[in-house]
């Protein structure tokens, strides 16, 4: 046997039934010697780029198909001849996609029409499994009609699958589908149903069949696979098991597959450009007319050359549709005053600053466009555009207007395994009970842990060597990575001139009015479509609410340019780290730093936004760049070109752009070859191949008379920006959001505290957090109150200032119609009572009870909320036919509930309280086991040992500290800033994890103003709390 082309493959991309990644199947096909191999996913092309990069890096031939199930029960697959064949099987899965709910597909025989299929070639699928003989004519006559429908749709272009799967009933199935061949003159053809690459996957195979059936192995042993043949099988063994003709029509079909995912081309949208004007004369129009608005005085030499270069690039590239496409998209939210703001690396454009897609003045900063676009580089650029979260969606649905479903579709996400999912769902196929799944779950999956960890298992007082659990884990680290499902990008859209569904096939996504493609954004970038990034970013709806209030009760109007700008105050308050809900550097690994960096202008916010990122900490630029800022190490420069690269940043390489010009001016690379240095480097930890760069980059810098040691140093750093950096430009876009947000909070902490309230989810606080630190700046908050509240927070003025009153949306369990009514009624006419309020509102017992509940109703009878609560069970929703008897009664002698109940109450209705703080009330206890408040804490010198406690509120692993856990512990008094070394982490996981109240043994670090408890022992007190339940946000 010379050769094999494997035409009938599943992949796991055809969710839970393969069991091989695409490429495993590829470099397996490739290293037994395939001529050929075939990847046909059930109605999905999700997998093809994956296998398509792989084969392409080996030679080997690799052909698109797909496999179907008709509604009848027949099966076939597809396989492209070319590329109208291709467009014929993404438009066929797409129609059959479309018209069922997301993750299903449905195909009848009428669909299937012969102009359709015309440079496809058919498989009829005939099963080999064994069948009692009574049935067996009945199965052969219904492959007979299904082969010979496919025969007259698809003349001399059908072939019948023999699979061999050493069912022992394989050559009586053989010579049945021999005599079917041979009376429909159809050939046959010898194929796999490969589902995993190696036999070793079986148990994984068996184990997602399981998962699928949502049923343990045991009682579904009749839906699994006879034994491991449905992997791919060496050509000897092939040789035996088939006749040699039906191994050489597989070559000979993989022959008249030409097809490449690299004939795909792309267009850009058109219809966007006026009548008489091309692409290039009207970009430059709407250019020069923003470029009048940005710079009404005439922009400077550097910033109009900037743009001329940016132009005469764009234009040769033949990229103008997109950049207008953006400008198109950003030009309908800003009518519909939705903020919204360009960054990433578009930054870097000029054009897209005076387009009004980006808010970063070239002026400024400096800029690399190549970072952005380069003729060197084989992709289309990429603009990320973040808008309002509550509006992004109008923005979504213009785009579908604007473009057409046929021609605009959300990118798809690939939603894969982690440790917590796979444990769960192995555990549950294997029939371990829900409390061990329950257990295991949470102990091994925990929100930092992207794998299994043994220790873990042990903790818990497992044995990780017990037969039955060894296999869990085994299977379940299988399992992680596996996708699991498609779901919808953040926002990537991909728009195109032409229908979508030539290019790849769009479904429906799991939320109305959505469709998604069936390719993640790797797949996208690897084939050079354009995508546009809708973005939601929270922190734009916090500041437009802010601005509107600032604007009602202020009366003046606020934007994102006229906040006035270097405000001495704002940067004491950021060097305080007194940062709770302002943008990007409210994280405790920002607030560890901000003491150190001490912001004193703009830029400096551009350098504390890119340098707590894993890339320059990785690539150990942090400690260099603040010695040299503090003045503890000299600045030098190894040549003025260098100079100019690094001035800004004290010889240090902070930003993407740094180390891309640092290769142009110090080792010669070319601005495409940098950029190509700056993508390599960004997937060196997964792929490798920085080697060439290494070298290159040495031999260019000792030429021009750097030393082997600078380029040693320079290198090591480009190796730390492959954990991921910032380019400056992003940095500035986000910078400019962090300033603006740390000004309101600053000189409006009620108005910015409402607007933060009136836009959760978001952030790393919760709400009981942020309005704790607004009490802690001096502003009075008022209750949830019927007679008072709106839906949303708002704000109530008084003689010395603003109150923020909370709102009835704070309220669990309360729905918002009710709420509505609620508000309606009440604008209409003050309630007179519960029972006026419950009538002319129409709320239900469930809606009352929330209300009384979070003690709204107070205020409203005059009592307190066991009363409320008892008068509110008291109220019967009125009979039809007898006229409600009005019958005044005294509040019950309820006792009012003492403050530790009232906390309870607070916390389970509203997840906070305006009452003592749980801590206040557990002081004694707290004191008596010696553990001081956070006051006391803060006023102690570093060094000292200390005992403390708090309510665990936030939890922080960042991926850029990978040997530290940062935990934020809240008391009566304020915060409690814990550092968590690995060690001590990994030795007390299930107390780190686990404890709601948190006390810790440790050592007392001042750095400024901020102090920090660096952990030494840590101690589970959740027992005191009772009944009071509290939520941490816990984050990687």
């Amino acid at each position: 046997m010379s050769s094999y082309a494997e035409l009938h493959c599943l992949s796991n991309f055809t969710f839970l039934r393969g069991a091989s990644h695409p490429a495993e199947l590829v470099h397996q096909a490739y290293a037994l010697g395939y001529r050929a191999l075939a990847l046909t996913d059930e109605c999905s092309i999700s997998g093809v780029v994956r296998a398509h990069v792989a084969a392409r890096e080996l030679g080997l031939q690799f052909i698109i198909g797909s496999e179907f199930t008709l509604n009848n029960g027949d099966k076939f697959v597809l396989l492209v001849t070319n590329k109208n064949g291709y467009r014929q099987l993404t438009r066929l899965i797409t129609l059959a996609r479309r018209r069922a709910p997301k993750g299903e597909y449905h195909l009848t025989v009428d669909d299937l029409r012969a102009k359709s299929l015309s440079d496809c070639l058919s498989l009829v699928v005939c099963d080999p499994s064994p069948t009692p003989m009574e049935r067996k004519h009945a199965k052969f006559q219904a492959i007979s009609d299904h082969a010979k429908r496919f025969k007259s749709l698809m003349p001399n272009r059908v072939w019948l699958t023999l699979e061999q799967p050493g069912y022992g009933t394989d050559e009586c199935h053989q010579k049945n589908l021999e005599a079917l061949s041979e009376n429909l003159q159809i050939p046959i053809v010898a194929t796999g149903n490969v589902h995993m690459h190696c036999r070793a996957r079986q148990p994984l195979q068996d184990t997602l069949t399981a998962i699928r059936h949502q049923k343990s192995i045991l009682n579904i042993k009749h839906c699994l696979a006879a034994n491991a043949e449905r992997h791919l099988r060496s050509k000897k063994f092939l040789k035996h098991l088939y006749r040699k003709t039906a191994l050489n029509h597989s070559i000979q079909i993989a022959e008249q597959c030409h097809f490449s995912l690299d004939e795909l081309h792309y267009q850009y949208p058109s219809e966007l450009i006026p009548d008489g004007l091309s692409a290039t004369q009207y970009l430059r129009q709407l250019v020069e007319l923003g470029a009048t608005r940005r710079w009404p005085d005439g922009p400077i030499e550097k910033v109009l050359n900037q743009i001329e270069h940016e132009l005469s690039l764009i234009a040769e590239l033949n990229y103008e549709g997109y950049f207008l496409t953006v400008y198109d998209i950003v030009g309908f939210a800003r009518s519909r005053e939705i903020l919204c703001q360009g960054r990433g690396s578009a930054a870097n454009s000029a054009v897209c600053f005076a387009l009004g897609i980006t808010e970063v003045d070239p002026a400024r900063m400096e800029m690399l466009f190549e970072r952005f676009v380069s003729r060197e580089r084989n992709e289309p650029p990429d603009i990320d555009v973040d808008f309002e979260h509550e509006r992004r969606e109008e923005v979504m649905q213009y785009v579908y207007r604007r473009y057409g479903r046929n021609r605009a579709a959300l990118v798809s996400a690939v939603i894969t395994y982690r440790p917590r999912s796979a444990i769960r769902d192995v555990g549950r196929a294997l029939g371990l009970s829900q409390d061990q799944i329950d257990c295991l779950a949470k102990n091994t999956g925990s929100w930092h842990d992207k794998k299994i960890v043994e220790q873990r298992i042990k903790d818990i007082g497992l044995d990780p060597k017990n037969p039955v659990l060894n296999r869990v884990l085994k299977l379940a680290e299988q399992l992680i990575g596996f996708p699991r499902h498609l779901s919808q990008h953040s926002g990537g859209f991909v728009i195109s001139h032409d229908p979508l569904c030539d290019l790849v096939p769009i479904e429906n996504a799991a939320m109305a009015e959505r469709t998604i493609i069936q390719w993640d954004k790797n797949d996208i970038d690897n084939l050079g479509l354009l995508k546009v990034d809708c973005l939601a970013l929270g922190m734009l709806t916090a500041i437009h609410k802010a601005f509107d209030l600032f604007k009602k009760y202020r009366g003046t109007s606020l934007t994102m340019a006229n906040v006035p700008a270097e405000d001495p105050e704002v940067y004491k308050m950021i060097s305080r780290a007194d940062t709770v809900g302002v943008f990007q550097i409210e994280s405790r690994a920002q607030m560890v730093m901000l003491p150190r960096l001490q912001p004193r202008c703009f830029y400096d916010l551009v350098i504390e936004v890119a340098i707590v990122r894993p890339g320059p900490i990785q690539g150990d630029m942090v400690h260099p760049y603040l010695r040299r800022r503090n003045g503890h190490e000299a600045i030098s420069y190894p040549s003025d070109a260098v100079r100019e690269v690094l001035d800004r940043t004290l010889g240090v390489p902070i930003f993407q752009e740094q180390v891309i010009k640092l290769a142009m001016v110090a080792a010669g690379f070319s601005p495409g070859e940098a950029d190509g240095l700056r993508r390599d480097m960004a997937a060196w930890k997964q792929h490798g191949g920085l080697n060439h760069y290494e070298e290159k980059l040495t031999r260019g810098m000792i030429a021009r008379g750097y030393s082997a040691e600078f380029a040693k140093r320079i290198y090591r750093q480009i190796l730390g920006f492959g954990e991921y950096g910032f380019p400056e430009s992003h940095a500035a876009s986000f910078a400019l959001l962090v300033y603006v947000s740390a000004w309101l909070k600053c000189h409006e902490p009620a108005i910015f505290t409402c607007a933060l309230l009136n836009s959760q989810p978001m952030g790393f606080y919760s709400p009981s957090q942020l309005i704790q630190d607004a009490k802690r700046h001096g502003v009075q908050v008022l209750s949830v109150d019927v007679t008072q509240s709106e839906w949303d927070c708002t704000i109530e003025e008084n003689r010395s200032g603003l109150d923020l009153r909370l709102g009835l949306r704070l309220i669990k369990h309360l729905s918002r119609l009710g709420a509505m009514r609620l508000i309606k009624a009440r604008q209409q006419a003050g309630f007179t009572s519960l029972e006026d309020l419950r009538h002319r509102a129409d709320l239900d017992q469930r809606d009352l009870q929330a209300l009384a509940g979070a003690d709204a109703l107070s205020n409203l009878i005059q009592g307190h909320r066991k009363q409320a609560g008892w008068v509110a069970s008291g109220i019967e929703k009125p009979s039809p036919i007898f006229p409600a008897l009005k019958i005044r009664e005294a509040l019950p002698m309820l006792r009012a509930p003492q403050a530790g109940e009232s906390v309870c109450a607070d916390y389970a209705s509203l997840g906070l309280t305006l009452g003592p703080h749980p801590l206040a009330l557990l002081r004694d206890n707290l004191g008596r086991l010696g553990a001081l408040s956070s006051q006391v804490v803060n006023n102690l010198e570093d060094g000292c040992l200390v005992h403390t406690a708090g309510i665990v509120t936030v939890r922080q692993k960042p991926s850029s500290a990978k040997s530290v856990t940062f935990i934020s512990l809240e008391d009566e008094n304020g915060n409690i800033n814990l550092i968590v070394w690995q060690a001590l982490a990994a030795q007390q996981h299930q107390t780190l994890i686990g404890s709601r109240l948190l006390g810790v043994y440790g050592k007392v670090q001042k750095e400024g103003q901020v102090t920090h408890v660096i952990a030494h022992r840590l101690k589970d007190y959740t027992r005191l709390l009772g009944d009071l339940t509290t939520y941490s946000r816990d984050f990687q």
